[in-house]
């Protein structure tokens, strides 16, 4: 059993919505995939939350259900990469494995206060030029000082040493690797980079920084490069004595996979949200148009490399509030053949900020708005304004990458859900007058997580190897004329300013909130 042959290699990704198991053989093909969804747990306006023992559990459930379905065992598995949604912020307790509260979700906006208390007077890029990150209720720091501010107890059991905080990444990690039975506590740069508490060049965690946000350092991982190997399965998983050699957040993974190694090279990812991101090679360039600067990644001891990233809060799950809050569709695939039974949006633009507006804008008080509605409008308007929401929303932070860069994208590669809409992934390229291209194996986040374990192992030589397997699928080019595409973007341009500055005291439900009261 021990002599079989390395044949595959595992990611974990552990997503926003599910988590899932894939299984790729040497070609970076899909060989066997297992998910699980887990809730969403909401309890209050801009809360979002999640059971890290509900999503430990599931993450077990997939590893079974991928092994089997590829009818292989454990030592046919070279190795495991971990890739999972960044900045959801765990804290649990290192002698029990209880997490003390839910998982606070990346999409969560109760921390606006604490924003607002550290911004102070010099405002929300004080800690830029240190992490690269302007304040933003996004991040895991401010998240981590809610938590200890909250939970009754948890102050003081963390400055005890008996508390520990992670992003999924180091959560999955430590339960795999055995937990309170020797649990590796690690982090790679890229999930690092996403806390507020890293600095990006140095790659180390900032003590001042902590200490303003009230973090004891002795809750932290140990921040590694993407690509080495951090530990083994325990004998309670069924990866036991299997490396662990990847950890890639979510964007970062997915732009590995896409083998956009280049400078200037850059792929956007269609989910919940939307995030692009662009190389900017050994260089960790600071955004003067509302972006942020961010580690791609780190293979061993080879020098980082960073990219530009524009982050986008609210797309795939704006086909989900037509589907679940408003019942226009019954599936999400619908919304395409909705869309198309008009020739055009009719006039309406739809800014989904319901958590704020991300990048290039940075608006925590925006909310979300219809604009341009008459009577001639029907569903698919709404259908086809909910798709076009994606693709401007893509162009302001493509826009803002030429600005920092001083380079202009020869194309866009795309990956995720969304790329399977012809009708989006069209107007997607009009508006940006930039081929947009897809490629044949579309899980590039799994895809991406994959390589970097197996980099790390031998299974595959290095980055060669990723950009060999990469193909293309489709590609769309632009039709749209300038003048057309220059008059759509002042229409989305004027549309997101009527979004500005909803959230004041008539829209504030509560003070303060407690974790008794939810």
């Amino acid at each position: 059993m021990a002599g079989l042959e390395k044949k595959y290699v595992m990611a974990i990704d552990q997503g926003t919505t599910s988590s899932r198991a894939i299984i790729f053989d040497h070609g970076g093909n899909i060989v066997a995939i297992g998910q699980k969804e887990h809730e969403q747990i909401m309890p209050r306006a801009g809360w979002v939350e999640h059971d890290p023992v509900e999503v430990s559990g599931a993450i077990r459930e997939v590893v079974g259900e991928a092994l089997s379905k590829a009818n292989i065992n454990r030592h046919e598995i070279a190795t495991v990469g971990i890739t999972n949604q960044r900045e959801t912020t765990v804290v649990w307790d290192k002698n029990t494995g209880e997490p003390v509260y839910n998982a606070i979700v990346w999409q969560d906006t109760r921390t606006d206060k604490i924003v607002r208390e550290l911004a102070g007077d010099e405002g929300v890029d004080r800690y830029k030029p240190i992490v690269g990150l302007g304040l933003s209720t996004y991040f895991s720091g401010p998240k981590i000082k809610w938590i200890l501010d909250n939970v009754e107890g948890a102050r003081e059991r963390a400055e005890a040493g008996d508390l520990l905080f992670g992003n999924m990444d180091s959560w999955v990690i430590w339960n795999l690797t055995g937990g309170v039975n020797g649990g590796v506590h690690v982090t790679d740069v890229t999930n690092a980079s996403r806390t507020m508490l890293m600095d990006v060049r140095k790659l180390e965690w900032v003590p001042e920084i902590c200490e303003d946000m009230g973090i004891p350092m002795s809750m932290l991982p140990d921040i590694k490069s993407s690509s080495e190997v951090y530990g083994y399965g325990a004998k309670n998983t069924l990866i036991i004595d299997t490396p662990i050699s990847g950890i890639l957040g979510d964007q970062q993974a997915a732009t590995f996979g896409q083998a956009c190694f280049e400078k200037g090279m850059a792929k956007n990812t269609y989910g919940t949200g939307c995030f692009m991101l662009m190389n900017t090679g050994n260089e960790a360039v600071t955004s003067e148009n509302g972006l942020l600067t961010t580690v791609c990644y780190k293979l061993g001891d080879q020098d980082p490399v960073y990219a530009l990233e524009g982050s986008i809060a609210v797309t795939g799950s704006l086909v989900q509030w037509l589907r679940d809050q408003l019942g226009i569709i019954s599936s999400a695939p619908e919304v395409e053949r909705l869309a198309e039974t008009v020739k055009d949006n009719g006039g309406v633009y739809i800014v989904p900020a319901f958590s704020g507006l991300f990048a290039p804008y940075w608006k925590d008080d925006a909310r979300g708005a219809i604009v341009g509605l008459t009577r001639y409008n029907n569903k698919g308007h709404l259908a086809r304004a909910v798709l076009e929401a994606t693709a401007f929303q893509t162009s302001e932070v493509l826009d803002a990458m030429n600005a920092d860069s001083g380079v202009d994208l020869a194309e866009l590669r795309v990956d995720g859900g969304m790329t399977a809409n012809d009708t989006l992934m069209q107007f997607q390229a009009d508006i940006l007058g930039t081929d947009v291209v897809r490629p044949v194996v579309t899980e590039t986040t799994a895809l991406g997580a994959a390589y970097a374990a197996g980099i790390a192992v031998g299974f595959w030589d290095g980055t060669d190897d990723v950009v060999n397997n990469w193909q293309e699928d489709k590609r769309w080019s632009p039709s749209m004329d300038k003048a057309e595409r220059d008059r759509q973007m002042r229409l989305w341009k004027k549309a997101v300013t009527r979004t500005f500055d909803w959230v004041d005291e008539d829209t504030e439900v509560v003070d303060v909130v407690t974790p008794e009261d939810a």
